[in-house]
């Protein structure tokens, strides 16, 4: 089983997380930001990952630090999960409508990190949050998962759609990466041998 505990603790923060990635989708969250975490399960289910997520910050001040703790927490354990990478598909992608609101993601655990992200958020908040921080969380999952990242919403009148599609594409788009391929024969998939 790919699993992985990571936990972070920072005088801002603490992150504790728990995955596996070979689940059901299964997830415990709590974060005190409840929007956030209606969006973590999006990841959970349609990527079939158990996740467990426990953080604590200073949301007395703003949401900043808690939502980009819980962004390098869980690349970090995405990473560690996802070990040597061998039999991997590497490649993910997904389209995901949600009535006007339609995004696209694509995903390579290529061991570059990097975010290319496209989206005119209707809306400067949603549930309380700053719509910025979510370029944030992807930014900090991608450093810490050590994979590149697109996101681009196409459609969208409702910021709570625009993120819901994007929450959702992604989860998609890490099961497919992530899914074994027996054809693959327990090979890195990369010409160049690693990743």
């Amino acid at each position: 089983m790919r699993k992985a505990t990571v936990k972070r603790s920072t005088s801002e923060t603490e992150v504790n997380i728990e995955l596996n990635l070979d689940g059901s989708g299964k997830t415990d969250l709590s974060t005190g930001l409840p929007f956030l975490e209606h969006m973590l399960d999006q990841i959970g289910r349609h990527g079939k990952i158990d996740l467990k997520i426990d953080a604590k910050g200073d949301l007395h001040i703003d949401d900043h630090h808690t939502v980009e703790d819980i962004g390098i927490t869980l690349g970090e354990a995405l990473n560690k999960a996802v070990g040597d990478k061998k039999g991997i598909n590497r490649y993910g992608h997904s389209y995901i409508p949600l009535d006007e609101a339609l995004s696209r993601v694509v995903l390579d655990f290529s061991g570059r990190p990097g975010l290319f992200m496209k989206v005119d958020f209707v809306k400067d908040t949603v549930g309380d949050i700053d719509v910025n921080m979510f370029e944030h969380f992807f930014q900090s999952l991608c450093n810490h998962a050590f994979l590149t990242l697109h996101i681009e919403n196409f459609e969208g009148d409702n910021v709570h759609h625009q993120i819901e599609t994007i929450f959702k594409a992604f989860g998609r788009a890490l099961r497919m990466a992530l899914e074994v391929d027996p054809r693959q024969d327990n090979e890195i998939p990369s010409t160049k041998g690693s990743l």
